[in-house]
């Protein structure tokens, strides 16, 4: 930006001509500039047309001001739920986001991460796919990397998420606890520790029961899936008495199926399902549900990356973080 530009606005606004910079190349926070100073300054540049230049700025600074984020499926309502509070807080906090969906492919993770690589990202926030971290861990050598929602057991990549294996066993004991004794879990991307942790909880609020039936099939976090996997068991003998789908798409597909089949909930199969989504209370009946905090997850994995960027000790970051879900009780079980 010009010199006369920032002296421009100075006058405008009344404030120095190194607040309009601070705030103009989005350190208005690092400064503790106060957002209605802040959003004068903006507003005024508007007005002058002024436009970042990034790459001038990268020269300068070694530092694009970028975020690379990558997530598995854009279409399914708790990425999209997730991205949007990501990039409300990496905006907050300075940061502009490159966002890319990978798919739940691993080769279009890795195009994605390498597009974000040739773009000089300062840093990058991944939802991952497949099974190795190997890709992550070498890139994080580069530039920060902070995994949200899934991440790698034996990997030291810092990660944010949720406590699947609570709310997973905090569903299933719900239903047991209402009577339910033949439960079926329809399960998401075999690949995702989020999946198994859900399927561990299950399995283990079985084993703490006598006299239970369970069984849990699927393979992916779609609708699709959910539909196949009711259209599989409504067609068999041993008709289970409550269903616990492992996501909100899932949940979608199985109702489907069940409402097809000219069954009602809950009075002939009772459901819940892990996410929570706003519509799910507009459905008849309203699902119960596993919340996760994700407005948390988001604060927390985007201040950790902004943290790392920053050049934070390991000693003053909490590498990983599991946050414990919540049980959002309705009339479907």
């Amino acid at each position: 930006m010009s010199k006369n530009t920032l002296n421009t606005i100075s006058e405008q606004t009344g404030v120095s001509v190194s607040t309009v910079s601070r705030v103009l190349s989005g350190q208005a926070e690092k400064y503790r500039i106060s957002p209605v100073t802040a959003g004068k300054i903006r507003e005024a540049a508007e007005q002058c047309g002024y436009i970042p230049d990034l790459v001038a700025k990268g020269l300068r600074t070694r530092r694009t001001g970028t975020v690379g984020l990558t997530i598995p499926n854009i279409d399914n309502p708790f990425f999209s739920s997730l991205s949007c509070i990501l990039v409300s807080e990496l905006k907050r906090l300075g940061l502009h986001v490159l966002l890319a969906d990978s798919m739940e492919l691993e080769k279009e993770e890795s195009e994605a991460l390498n597009m974000f690589i040739s773009r000089r990202v300062d840093g990058i926030i991944a939802v991952p796919v497949g099974e190795s971290a190997s890709e992550l861990e070498r890139i994080s050598t580069r530039i920060p990397v902070v995994l949200v929602d899934r991440y790698f057991p034996e990997s030291k990549l810092p990660f944010v998420g949720t406590d699947n294996y609570h709310g997973a066993y905090m569903a299933v004991d719900y239903l047991i606890g209402r009577g339910y004794r033949n439960i079926l879990g329809i399960q998401g991307n075999l690949t995702a520790v989020s999946n198994r942790e859900r399927v561990r909880g299950m399995e283990d609020a079985i084993a703490a029961h006598s006299g239970m039936r369970s069984r849990v099939d699927g393979d992916s976090f779609s609708v699709e899936n959910g539909k196949t996997i009711m259209e599989k068991i409504l067609s068999g003998k041993d008709r289970p008495d409550a269903v616990f789908a492992f996501s909100s798409n899932i949940l979608l597909g199985a109702i489907m199926i069940i409402r097809e089949a000219g069954l009602r909930i809950p009075e002939d199969i009772a459901i819940l399902s892990f996410d929570n989504n706003g519509f799910l209370d507009y459905l008849d009946p309203a699902i119960t549900r596993v919340e996760q905090p994700l407005p948390e997850i988001g604060r927390l994995a985007a201040t950790l990356l902004f943290d790392l960027m920053e050049g934070k000790s390991s000693d003053e970051i909490t590498k990983g973080t599991l946050l414990s879900p919540s049980l959002v009780i309705r009339n479907s079980c």
